[in-house]
């Protein structure tokens, strides 16, 4: 059954310790920011499985199921379970920032979202990834790992924008300050 019923009072349970808290609080808000941003990655996945990139090809779908498994550990870490990201866990998105900043030119500036479909959808992906970081902050149940891990997150979705960018335009709009 999918449904049990308990939530309708506005509260709900956490998976260890069975202990019932208002769907408000903030450890909810935490779980269901990463909730939202896991599905959103999936769409990302979906989107790069047709993406090809004959200057530097990069098994971007990888990378994306790689982000997706350790948010599950995130979720669970922050649901009171007994999973926690490590220090390699840093380390594997550090390297992957780093190997894609060499495969682009970096932006000197802030840039205007939308050059491409998938850079549109990493750069949203960004945002709700800063925004799992805030709640998870927010939830006091993260480790160091996994805030460090939290906030290497955007960074790898800001490249892997600039990179899909790349792949398919060369360039990238930045605002001109206009009003």
């Amino acid at each position: 059954m999918l449904y049990t019923r308990k939530g309708d009072t506005g509260s709900s349970g956490l998976f260890r310790t069975k202990e019932r808290l208002p769907k408000d609080h903030p450890i909810y808000e935490a779980l269901g920011t990463l909730d939202e941003l896991g599905a959103f990655l999936g769409l990302c996945r979906a989107r790069v499985r047709t993406l090809k990139c004959d200057h530097d090809p990069i098994d971007a779908e990888q990378i994306l199921l790689y982000m997706q498994e350790c948010l599950f550990v995130v979720q669970a870490e922050i649901a009171g379970g007994d999973r926690s990201l490590t220090s390699s866990n840093v380390t594997v998105l550090e390297q992957t920032i780093d190997r894609l900043e060499n495969l682009i030119e970096p932006p000197h500036s802030f840039v205007i979202s939308g050059t491409t479909e998938a850079s549109a959808l990493y750069d949203y992906a960004r945002t709700i990834a800063r925004r799992a970081e805030r709640a998870a902050i927010a939830a006091k149940r993260s480790a160091p790992a996994t805030r460090a891990y939290l906030n290497r997150l955007s960074s790898l979705l800001y490249v892997l924008a600039r990179h899909a960018a790349y792949c398919e335009t060369g360039e990238e709009l930045q605002p001109s300050y206009l009003v």
